[in-house]
């Protein structure tokens, strides 16, 4: 019988990144929205402190063990910007068309296009889980002047890794999830998850 976990999150395509990476384990991981859970408030500073706000949200409302992430852009040229801020730079509501164009915008007359996407994963087992599993992780590369692929969401057509020379929205879903900082940030969370399970 599998573990039923409750994603933080009402990105259907998020969820399909972490129930891909999860099912190995036998764990089935439920969108918040299906359980009829509300997002949560994300005041904080810090992706971490954002993730453990959503999970354990989710934890309280459903009496499941409830993973979250927060992630985000960072740039260099935009002093880290618009990290915690990024699913909605451009304001309410929340659109990554808008988000891009602002971003390209900002950046018009940079020469630095570095950047770096970051991911921050939280699992809580209760809603009072006083140790909550925490994991990290990177991605480096580049923002371009135009955007290019229709796969992935968020700044992925604008995500350049000169490795590859594609965009993150360029890459197969498998490919992207060994890549991706949440992928990283996975891997290191089911390494915590082998030795600590649920």
């Amino acid at each position: 019988m599998s573990q039923r976990l409750v994603l933080a999150s009402n990105n259907a395509k998020k969820a399909a990144e972490m129930q891909a990476l999860l099912a190995p384990l036998g764990i089935e991981v439920v969108p918040q929205s299906v359980l009829g859970v509300s997002e949560a408030e994300e005041p904080h500073a810090t992706f971490v402190e954002n993730a453990l706000a959503k999970a354990r949200h989710a934890a309280l409302a459903t009496g499941l063990p409830a993973i979250a992430d927060d992630s985000g852009l960072c740039v260099a040229a935009l002093g880290g910007a618009p990290g915690v801020h990024s699913a909605r730079f451009a304001g309410e509501p929340k659109s990554d068309a808008r988000n891009n164009l602002l971003l390209l915008d900002k950046l018009a007359n940079e020469t630095d296009r570095s950047a770096y996407f970051y991911s921050a994963v939280v699992l809580v087992r209760h809603a009072q889980d006083p140790r909550p599993l925490i994991a990290d992780g990177e991605w480096h590369g580049e923002i371009l002047t135009a955007p290019r692929g229709d796969s992935g969401f968020g700044y992925d057509p604008l995500f350049w890794l000169p490795e590859l020379e594609q965009t993150a929205a360029e890459l197969d879903a498998a490919l992207k999830n060994t890549l991706s900082h949440r992928g990283a940030a996975m891997r290191h969370l089911l390494d915590r998850l082998a030795a600590l399970p649920l």
